[in-house]
């Protein structure tokens, strides 16, 4: 292996160890999230330049000790003195094959650790410094980022074109990662830049990118290393070197796509495709084709459609546009993305969330809903117990005092509508959660104030009235620009475990009232007999005595009209009167008429009844056919 390579590798080693160096500083200096990934990048690439060196080195001295043996053999014509042992007589080679039978293989899965490593810690360490990072002196990250980037870039170029033309292996892993570094250095440019624009998480989301890339040369690293245990061996033949990644290679050099491409073209066809007139045009335009495509891409983002019953909302640069601010349904037109940018809001539909539950969409179909089975993920709440004296009585035997709180579970949809789109985006960072975190708040409030058998029962209407009027009042002290349209509290029952027991006491309650309803309806009805049978007595009194006063004065009034007949006639008056009270005194009196002819005219009257009226009847009853 010739000089200039090694000292090409040496050179790629020493640039990858400045950069990744500066890089590290320039990324602490700028508080770049982006910037401390790609540093990791830039070690990877530190470490497999390193070992390649280090091999190139190997190869150039088993190079040299060939040529050594050779000069030997042709000024000797004797070769006795080189009949001792092959690693005596070639210890560079032998260096060579223990270099790559153990080293090699033992710094791929190290390499592979600390890449998947990398990545997970990396991560978590993203996810956590979201609020704890401000970008500082924005343009000195991007200009010397935009510096690495250009140097990586020229010196990864040279040492991928020298590799690719002369046929060095082992400087292919050290450009390919002179490249990657190169293109991962300008998007950390440019994501500085976009936050610069005002678009504060690109430099984060660069930050994921480059920890899924190093993910995914994990990956690849742990299939090589399979892989390289089931490759079979072929003598004299070069391998590729175990730590060489392809996905580096090919990211750090696409357009090996293309070469490949027409390799494959002219496997598939028989001919050689790559040699015609019409693939070298295409080869030649291609990357006219694609920036043409890329601007019509981006030309038609130029028009946007807003939906009815949507609003959209402008920005440029993620500020406002003045004037066109809120835009209606309907066609606009707008700078292309990612000049403008709009985001579309339903103000006209009507929005809903959940406090105390989540849905549940394996019983959510379940046709009947009890309060003794879960039908969502349900939370429970403190709600108020005025009524304790049954509770702390039932306890009194253990000795427990009862609290004046109870569990309450209850799955409240509240609907709202948005009403001040402006003050909906940009008064709050997330303002459906701030609503949905309002409403929770007012809702355990309000619990805490009740009484439980009131919310449980009748006082459902006046609750959904208040907790309406609290949470619209608190999104009003928020400026949410959002309407509270309704809230439901059908759905409150106690805990699933607690509502067999809580059925008994709602039971026992109604059984309790159905006996003093059942006494007050008996106790209304013997009093309304009583009433009615005291009147009744009453207006008899009343009506007897009225029939006696009426009889009173009816004799009173016959006695004056008597007077005036006596004195008149008082014969007659005697002889009638005798014979009306005969009449009455005889009216139920037995009597007999007896026919004779030899008597005169008498009449015997006996007012004694001295025979039984049944006696006679059957003494009748038999001689009556002797008369005949």
């Amino acid at each position: 292996m010739e000089r200039n390579v090694q000292r090409t590798g040496l050179i790629n080693l020493v640039i990858l160890l400045a950069i990744g160096a500066a890089g590290f500083a320039v990324a602490r200096y700028t508080n770049s999230l982006a910037g401390m990934v790609c540093v990791l990048i830039l070690g990877l690439g530190l470490l497999v330049a390193a070992v390649s060196w280090f091999q190139m080195r190997l190869e150039e001295s088993e190079r040299l000790e060939k040529l050594e043996l050779d000069e030997l053999l042709k000024t000797h014509s004797s070769s006795a003195m080189f009949e001792a042992k092959e690693a005596e007589v070639f210890p560079a080679q032998r260096s060579r094959e223990q270099f790559e039978k153990f080293f090699v293989p033992v710094f791929t899965v190290l390499l592979c650790l600390v890449q998947a490593g990398g990545a997970y810690f990396l991560w978590r360490w993203l996810s956590k410094s979201t609020t704890n990072f401000q970008l500082r002196q924005p343009m000195v990250g991007i200009s010397l980022f935009g510096l690495f980037a250009l140097l990586l870039f020229l010196l990864g170029k040279f040492s991928a074109t020298m590799a690719r033309l002369e046929k060095h292996r082992l400087l292919r892993p050290g450009g390919s990662y002179l490249l990657l570094c190169a293109y991962l250095c300008f998007v950390v440019a440019l994501g500085i830049a976009a936050v610069q624009a005002d678009f504060p998480k690109v430099d984060l989301y660069v930050g994921y990118g480059i920890c899924i890339l190093l993910a995914l040369t994990a990956v690849e690293t742990l299939i090589n290393l399979i892989l390289e245990m089931y490759r079979p061996r072929v003598k004299g033949k070069i391998d590729r070197p175990l730590y060489d990644s392809r996905l580096v290679g090919l990211l750090g050099q696409p357009e090996g796509l293309i070469t490949t491409a027409a390799q494959a073209l002219d496997y598939q066809f028989g001919f050689k495709v790559s040699e015609t007139e019409f693939y070298r045009l295409l080869e030649r335009y291609l990357p006219w084709l694609l920036a043409g495509e890329f601007f019509v891409l981006i030309l038609s983002s130029s028009v946007v459609f807003i939906d009815a019953g949507e609003q959209g909302l402008l920005e440029r640069f993620g500020n406002p546009v003045q004037g066109r601010q809120v835009l209606g349904p309907g066609a606009h037109f707008k700078f292309p993305w990612p000049i403008d940018r709009v985001y579309r809001f339903p103000t006209e539909q009507i929005q809903s969330f959940d406090v105390g539950f989540t849905h549940d969409p394996a019983r959510e179909n379940d046709p009947v809903v009890l309060w003794t089975i879960p039908h969502a993920k349900e939370e429970n709440f403190l709600v108020a117990n005025r009524e304790r004296s049954s509770l702390e009585n039932t306890n009194q035997v253990t000795g427990k005092r009862t609290p004046p709180v109870s569990l309450l579970t209850v799955s409240i949809p509240v609907q709202f509508q948005i009403t001040n789109l402006v003050a909906w985006a940009y008064n709050n960072e997330d303002a459906p959660a701030l609503l949905q975190d309002l409403a929770t708040r007012e809702v355990v409030r309000y619990l805490t104030s009740v009484d439980l058998g009131e919310f449980m029962s009748h006082g459902r209407e006046e609750a959904a009235q208040t907790l309406t009027s609290r949470i619209q009042q608190a999104a009003d002290q928020r400026t949410l620009g959002a309407r509270i349209v309704f809230i439901g509290l059908q759905d409150i029952h106690p805990p699933v475990k607690v509502a067999p027991d809580y059925q008994k006491v709602v039971s026992a309650i109604h059984t309790k009232q159905a006996k003093i309803l059942a006494a007050r309806a008996e106790d209304i009805r013997t009093n309304a007999l009583a009433q009615a049978q005291a009147t009744n007595i009453l207006n008899r009194a009343s009506a007897d005595a009225i029939s006696r006063e009426i009889g009173a004065m009816a004799q009173a009034a016959l006695f004056t009209n008597q007077l005036t007949a006596f004195e008149a006639a008082p014969e007659v008056y005697a002889k009638r009167a005798y014979l009306d009270a005969f009449t009455r005194g005889t009216a139920n009196a037995r009597k007999y008429v007896l026919l004779t002819t030899n008597a005169d005219g008498v009449i015997t009257i006996d007012l004694q009844d001295k025979i039984r009226g049944d006696i006679l009847g059957e003494a009748g009853a038999s001689i009556q056919p002797n008369k005949k």
